[in-house]
């Protein structure tokens, strides 16, 4: 079953977002964390990997254990820039033979030290025109898009920002999934605006537990999110005050009342960028209330 099937069941749900570790001597550890972590049954698990699919075959590996020996539901992100389209093929044949049925079509980021002849597929330079791939390549697969309640940093302005979102779900998209936020207003907006301009299909917020002051700020450096200026001064006093600990306190919190207040307000279900952290995400999902729609 797709991951746009289970939503329509017309009951709240969370869902999770994981990394793959540099290093395999820490998969252990990381599987450890997936078996904490499923004890909330999220609805769906995806995972990452890194620019230009540098972690490609990890991600591979990872989904396919999460679904056939941890029992979660899971979606490969998956990038085009710089792919070849038989590369691509060969990971989606991948996914369906492991029985993975979801993919997060993404354009993707160019690696820093990438040489001019990387981004040799001029075809695929978009994410729509990854999700088209998809759609026709594997038809029976789910197909997830990002959505940016901030506006991508590359785009010319947020009415075009929101017409390429339309474009990704009209090509094959199924849902979308936000970039990462602090003020649920913006969220909330951005739906609006969406739907004003055509778009029906879920949008699912995707909020972080903040776990340290230097990671969330590099984050945020890198995805055009904001911080806001009452939220990162209570951040960097905890910093002040108690180091990371206490930091990571004061973001569980937070993204808690974030949870709290999209999930009162009806939302489908609320994506954790988990970072890996299970403690963080077991308190911020503690008590939470999943309704019927």
């Amino acid at each position: 079953m797709k991951i746009i099937d289970k939503m329509d069941r017309s009951r709240q749900f969370i869902s999770l977002e994981f990394f793959p570790p540099k290093d395999k001597s820490e998969w252990p550890g990381f599987f450890q964390v997936v078996d904490r972590l499923a004890q909330i049954k999220p609805l769906f698990a995806s995972v990452t990997y890194g620019a230009g699919g540098s972690t490609k075959g990890d991600t591979l590996e990872i989904v396919s254990r999460l679904k056939n020996e941890h029992g979660l539901d899971t979606m490969a992100h998956l990038t085009c820039i710089g792919a070849y389209r038989g590369d691509l093929q060969l990971f989606l044949d991948s996914l369906a033979e492991a029985g993975v049925n979801d993919v997060l079509a993404l354009r993707g980021d160019l690696p820093k030290d990438a040489p001019p002849e990387f981004s040799v597929c001029r075809t695929l330079l978009h994410a729509s025109d990854l999700a088209a791939f998809i759609r026709e390549s594997h038809p029976g697969m789910g197909i997830g898009v990002a959505g940016y309640p901030e506006v991508h940093p590359e785009a010319v302005d947020a009415e075009h920002d929101l017409r390429y979102l339309k474009l990704k779900l009209d090509q094959g998209g199924d849902f979308a999934i936000t970039q990462l936020f602090f003020d649920n207003a913006l969220y909330f907006d951005f739906v609006a605006k969406a739907r004003s301009i055509g778009i029906d299909k879920p949008v699912i917020p995707g909020i972080i537990p903040v776990v340290s002051l230097k990671v969330i700020q590099r984050i945020v450096s890198l995805c055009g999110a904001s911080l806001p200026a009452a939220y990162l001064a209570e951040l960097e006093e905890a910093d002040r005050k108690g180091g990371a600990p206490a930091v990571q306190e004061v973001g569980v919190a937070h993204a808690r009342r974030q949870a709290e207040e999209l999930l009162a307000a009806g939302v489908p279900g609320v994506h954790i960028y988990t970072l890996n952290r299970d403690q963080a995400v077991l308190d911020l999902v503690q008590g939470l209330t999943l309704q019927e729609l």
